[in-house]
């Protein structure tokens, strides 16, 4: 019996651009088109990790949005610090699982993993 291959190469480099975004903007929107134009045609698996990154992107332009109301009582520097960290720890969650290739246990989590 043969096993098919199956690149991880597109959703490693989503984790990436979305490591990179902080850094250069608009890594991420790049990221998660690729997700988007990638989701359908991945094994079932796969499929979590992209879901998991489209839901990264959203939910992190959510908090980033927070983040700058909050800037005009003082403490949007802090909510973005931490959403920086979220950012961050859900990318290397993800890569964790992706390079064990394994799906991700909880591809709609608002959290960490």
């Amino acid at each position: 019996m043969s096993e098919i291959q199956v690149s991880t190469t597109t959703p490693k480099l989503i984790y990436i651009l979305f490591l990179a975004n902080i850094i250069v903007p608009l890594l991420g929107l790049i990221g998660v088109v690729m997700a988007y134009v990638n989701k359908d045609d991945a094994p079932e698996w796969l499929q979590t990790h992209y879901q998991f990154q489209i839901r990264t992107f959203w939910i992190g332009l959510l908090y980033l949005f927070i983040s700058g109301l909050l800037s005009v009582i003082m403490i949007g520097f802090v909510t973005w610090i931490a959403t920086i960290v979220w950012i961050i720890i859900r990318a290397i969650n993800g890569m964790k699982y992706l390079e064990a290739k394994e799906a991700h246990p909880n591809p709609t989590a608002w959290m960490f993993s």
